[in-house]
């Protein structure tokens, strides 16, 4: 669990149980899986305690999803200390989340992680003193063909260069909600000048045999 930041006691609440609705969306997770592989629902419902709780996972929390899937807390504390989508300790409203493995990296996320820094006044990792932003820097999130990219919240946004970068986070500080995609474009992951095949359909003229086909 190197680097990852749990809150201090202080910070933690006692207590922690699913609202009635999560309740039933928890209840419904766990009857995919079936009778032994309870456990598999471990993920869905770390992000369905994070999104009840303010964007991070108590300790509270954890202790009540490994009593509903019936295995040891450090069970399921092993799988939100892994990955970078669950948060351990408070973070901004605004949870920003820039990629920086190789793809892109090669395509200047360097200088995406530089953009935020300064515009936000705080480097990766922290929150800024309003409690609006929080930094940090994550793996592969699977938009390499649009990199380099970052995520806010639950939106992608990609093709960024530093400009396009403080636009968006200008427009979050707006309280807006900016356009989620590529900002240079690009429609979806489409090569970036627009389609290079299939661009015409010329069907065969009516009672000729298809290509390849006998009498």
């Amino acid at each position: 669990m190197s680097g990852v930041h749990i809150a201090p006691p202080e910070q933690q609440p006692k207590d922690f149980a699913f609202t009635a609705e999560n309740l039933e969306k928890a209840k419904a997770f766990i009857a995919k899986y079936p009778a032994g592989r309870q456990r598999s629902a471990t993920m869905p419902l770390l992000d369905l305690a994070q999104r009840q709780h303010d964007g991070w996972v108590p300790l509270a929390a954890i202790r009540h999803i490994a009593d509903m899937l019936s295995v040891p807390e450090i069970r399921v504390l092993e799988v939100a200390s892994f990955y970078t989508m669950y948060n351990l300790a408070p973070v901004g409203k605004h949870f920003v989340q820039v990629c920086t493995t190789t793809p892109c990296w090669l395509r200047g996320s360097e200088q995406i992680v530089a953009a935020c820094e300064k515009h936000l006044g705080i480097h990766c990792g922290e929150t800024t003193k309003d409690g609006q932003f929080t930094l940090i820097e994550v793996e592969c999130l699977g938009a390499c063909v649009n990199a380099p990219m970052m995520q806010v919240a639950d939106d992608y946004y990609e093709d960024l260069d530093a400009a396009s970068t403080v636009k968006i986070l200008e427009a979050l500080q707006r309280g807006e909600k900016p356009q989620p995609g590529p900002q240079n474009g690009r429609i979806t992951s489409a090569p970036l000048g627009g389609p290079t095949t299939l661009q015409s359909f010329n069907p065969p003229a009516q009672g000729s045999a298809p290509a390849g086909g006998g009498e």
